[in-house]
């Protein structure tokens, strides 16, 4: 007999017996209430508690959401990994938890699209449901869009990483800060001038933080597909999913025509973005990923319009 037939053959105790076996007991008597407007709220308490909370909530929230895109596909399906919060006065000793997953779950009932104006009525909502003044939403998510070749015209899909934040006061109003990284080629113009021939490249990671203007709209104008225009149309070359051989030769060529530094790379973004009207104020930074050495480049460049209009 094998060892198999031998552990077939065991007699084992019940279920039951098994769980007593690894430290299961029998519940203990219960006297405490089990309705809820009988229990005690200690998050409601009200005394001085020395200090005011900036802000208090959850993070690393997933869940699925809808994303609206300019670019193909123009509906799409995506995880969302978000965080709330709210802030605190002294006088209080806690927020209700629960209430922010419930906000969240009310939307993903009526069909959650992520979307700027959604999210300004979430977090106003929220801060009703807190019962405090404020509140405060951020969700990060892969944004994808489908992407031709050059010459083929062979498409395959990439992605960039977008987040949207918006914190809401009720005396000011909402203000609304949106991310997104793009992946770019880059071709060194230092390797391209002094070789006698070809150059090194690198793949270039772009962040644009970008805080919109209170008249800013989505309608006719999607935020990301404009912020990963001004990161690819300013690198050496675009990244492509799908490449054949005449693809490749053009995006080859195309790179070494269009030679960046990391340095290039974000005043030529900010450009962009200066010029963009739904921007107020912007962080653009660019790490490469360098092939010829074991560390990256970085560069990081922030710029304030509405600065120039206080000072004019």
């Amino acid at each position: 007999m094998n060892k198999t037939e031998l552990n077939q053959n065991k007699q084992l105790p019940s279920k039951e017996e098994r769980h007593k076996l690894f430290g299961s007991v029998e519940p203990g008597p219960r006297t405490k209430p089990v309705e809820k407007g009988q229990m005690a709220d200690l998050q409601n308490s009200k005394k001085d508690f020395l200090f005011d909370i900036d802000m208090v909530g959850i993070s690393n929230v997933k869940h699925p959401i809808r994303i609206p895109s300019d670019l193909t596909p123009q509906i799409q399906t995506t995880i969302g990994t978000f965080s709330f919060g709210s802030s605190i006065a002294q006088g209080s000793k806690g927020t209700n938890m629960s209430r922010f997953t419930e906000q969240l779950d009310k939307y993903h009932n009526d069909g959650f699209a992520v979307d700027i104006a959604t999210l300004k009525e979430f977090t106003e909502e929220l801060a009703g449901r807190l019962k405090q003044t404020d509140a405060e939403v951020e969700v990060t998510f892969p944004w994808f869009f489908e992407r031709k070749g050059p010459y083929s015209d062979l498409t395959g899909m990439n992605h960039a990483d977008a987040t949207i934040r918006v914190e809401y006061d009720a005396e000011t109003g909402h203000d609304v800060t949106v991310s997104l990284t793009g992946k770019i080629t880059t071709l060194c113009p230092c390797s391209k001038e002094i070789s006698e021939y070809s150059a090194h490249n690198q793949r270039g990671n772009v962040t644009m933080t970008v805080k919109l203007t209170d008249d800013f709209h989505e309608e006719g104008l999607d935020w990301k597909a404009a912020l990963l225009e001004a990161a690819e149309s300013n690198a050496s070359a675009r990244i492509h999913p799908v490449l054949k051989r005449p693809d490749e030769k053009m995006v080859t060529e195309q790179a070494y025509e269009n030679p960046r530094f990391v340095e290039d790379i974000v005043r030529l973004v900010a450009a962009d973005l200066y010029e963009y009207s739904f921007v107020e104020s912007f962080t653009v930074s660019c790490r490469n990923e360098e092939s010829i050495h074991l560390h990256d480049a970085v560069a990081t460049l922030s710029y304030d319009k509405k600065l120039e209009k206080d000072q004019a």
